[in-house]
């Protein structure tokens, strides 16, 4: 089986920057189109924002920065189709069920583990929820 439309899901990461590594090869093998998707979980910044009016800016700064720094990285590489994405609202959600969705995703990479540890260790992985809601295949890479 061949993937023609790859999702990557980055937030900055030492275990996203090893999913991404490991979405060049896949990409370049697979001569597969390459969507780097950030999604700034807008929940955990919702109430702080009343205080500090410019996180959402700082956020989607980051995320730009985030995925042009992805994107310089993929086309160094060889991976000549690459998509940025960045949605808003919850990694699980987003990823799985709009991000794939819309991009006809055939295969989803990301990493084991995840910036947010408070989250994982109350309700459960980024990568677990993917897994069990997503469509289509899951790397998840360690």
């Amino acid at each position: 089986m061949e993937y023609k439309n790859i999702v990557v899901a980055v937030d900055g990461s030492e275990a996203a920057e090893k999913a991404f590594k490991k979405s060049i090869e896949i990409a370049k093998r697979n001569d597969a189109r390459l969507i780097l998707a950030h999604v700034v979980d807008s929940r955990t910044f919702a109430t702080a924002e009343t205080y500090d009016r410019s996180l959402a800016e700082r956020a989607e700064e980051y995320a730009k920065e985030l995925l042009n720094n992805y994107v310089n990285k993929a086309k160094d590489a060889g991976v000549t189709d690459v998509i940025r994405c960045i949605e808003y609202g919850s990694p699980k959600v987003k990823i799985s069920k709009s991000i794939a969705k819309n991009f006809n995703a055939d295969l989803i990479i990301c990493g084991a583990t995840g910036l947010n540890a408070v989250e994982r260790f109350i309700i459960g992985s980024v990568s677990e929820s993917i897994t069990r809601h997503s469509s289509c295949d899951v790397l998840v890479v360690r």
